[in-house]
């Protein structure tokens, strides 16, 4: 069953800024991860314990492999990596 988008106003947002997290793999490569806002709403009479207003994002998320040994590296599509 689809999810049904939360009721709500529309908000602008202006990107300040958009940070990589950067993760170490064991098997050695290093994931740079970023989310990046797609979009902001209000939610209509909806607050925090602390009266702030709650809001619903739309975000997807960047990811860039960096850093990968050249073992799990495969010379053309199709051939497998060597371990």
């Amino acid at each position: 069953m689809a999810q049904q988008l939360p009721e709500g106003e529309p908000v602008d947002f202006e990107v300040l800024r958009e940070e990589w997290n950067e993760y170490h793999l064991a098997d050695g490569p290093t994931l740079k991860v970023k989310l990046v806002l797609t979009g902001v709403i209000r939610l209509k009479d909806k607050f925090d314990p602390a009266g702030n207003p709650v809001y619903a994002i739309s975000n997807q998320n960047a990811v860039r492999v960096v850093n990968v040994p050249s073992s799990l590296r495969i010379k053309q599509w199709g051939s497998t990596p060597t371990v």
